[in-house]
């Protein structure tokens, strides 16, 4: 029955606005998988005595560096900007001069 519900109100949905909140649904989801994996490698590296490699710089800061730009990339996607899309801005402008 919940699937039947399920699938009945995913037909009534702008296709649109339920592909942008799943997609923000998804980045809410990873953003908190990097932080419990990246804390958990702080906290190993912490335990296992602190060490730097010979420039000084913890192990941990390459997964937390690289994979927190992919990050950005990923919210960028989910939450673009400007919000409103630049053509349909330009498009709205015209549409109102034209009916002036």
């Amino acid at each position: 029955m919940f699937m039947e519900q399920n699938l009945q109100n995913e037909s009534q949905k702008d296709a649109r606005l339920w592909a942008i909140a799943k997609k923000r649904a998804g980045f809410k989801r990873d953003l908190a998988v990097y932080f419990v994996v990246n804390a958990f490698l702080w906290i190993i590296w912490l335990l296992s005595g602190a060490k730097t490699n010979d420039s000084g710089i913890p192990w941990p800061v390459w997964s937390t560096v690289g994979w927190g730009i992919g990050m950005i990339f990923y919210y960028l996607s989910a939450y673009p900007f400007p919000k409103e899309n630049g053509a349909e801005k330009e498009y709205k402008k015209l549409k109102e001069k034209q009916d002036k």
